[in-house]
């Protein structure tokens, strides 16, 4: 009886528009060495990360639809199996701006992991039919303790966030625009392209002024400086596309490196 309660609550059809959910339970070992690579995991062995797997479930989003929201109360850690996800935030003029771009094997929604009663700060949004492992609060918590090496790598997130969002201070306030847009166009060909004729396209819908506010500039200066790229052969654009023709290139100006 007590089986088959718990069957029901966990192939309980999800509500419309909302992820599928199924817990994991065979576990290959590709995707034991896909989670080692986590940095929530890392360090851990073999059967340290086959029980952190088993204990996951399986999240599955179609092309648009969310992992979660900005704003709505962080349940659930998060490490992507396939596909890919984009991160967004609503601006204070209530645009939505574009932060990245990750593919499989990037955790996010990390908050649900080291931080009690937070919000998710940020929406996540597949790009394409995508799945993801997915952790609850409580069941992290049973591995920090279970395998204390969680809960040091947990800290390290922490940390690495941190200096993250120093070095894009940094950036915002000491670098030229120019590097600040090609870092950003080789950032979401890394993780958001795929090859086409001529080069690498940016592989969803991406607008002069979502580059403007994922770089902190404006809307003419971006159109000005992928003007001049485009007429130097760089790139190229089209309604809300842009295909990037000579990567070193924009490496060159990524990296202020001498013409």
């Amino acid at each position: 009886m007590r089986r088959a309660a718990r069957r029901s609550r966990l192939t309980r059809a999800p509500r419309r528009g909302a992820p599928s959910l199924r817990y994991n339970r065979d576990v290959p070992a590709s995707e034991t060495r896909l989670l080692a690579g986590v940095p929530l995991f890392r360090g851990l062995d073999g059967d340290a990360v086959a029980a952190a797997a088993v204990d996951a479930r399986i999240v599955r989003a179609a092309a648009g639809r969310t992992y979660f929201r900005e704003g709505e109360p962080a349940r659930l850690f998060f490490v992507l199996r396939r596909g890919r996800v984009k991160f967004t935030q609503m601006s204070a003029e209530g645009h939505e701006v574009i932060l990245r771009v990750i593919g499989q094997g990037e955790p996010f929604g990390g908050v649900a992991a080291i931080v009690e009663h937070a919000t998710y700060p940020v929406t996540a949004r597949a790009v394409e039919p995508s799945e993801a492992y997915a952790w609850d609060g409580p069941r992290i918590t049973a591995l920090m303790h279970r395998f204390p090496s969680i809960a040091i790598n947990a800290a390290r997130m922490i940390a690495d966030r941190l200096h993250e969002l120093q070095r894009q201070h940094r950036e915002l306030m000491t670098e030229r625009v120019e590097r600040r847009i090609a870092r950003a166009l080789l950032r979401l060909a890394r993780h958001a392209g795929r090859r086409v004729d001529g080069g690498v396209e940016i592989d969803f819908p991406l607008s002069r002024q979502d580059l403007a506010q994922m770089t902190g500039t404006t809307l003419f200066t971006v159109s000005r400086t992928l003007s001049g790229w485009e007429h130097d052969g760089l790139i190229a654009t089209g309604r809300r596309r842009v295909i990037v023709r000579r990567p070193h290139q924009l490496v060159r100006i990524a990296d202020d490196l001498p013409a």
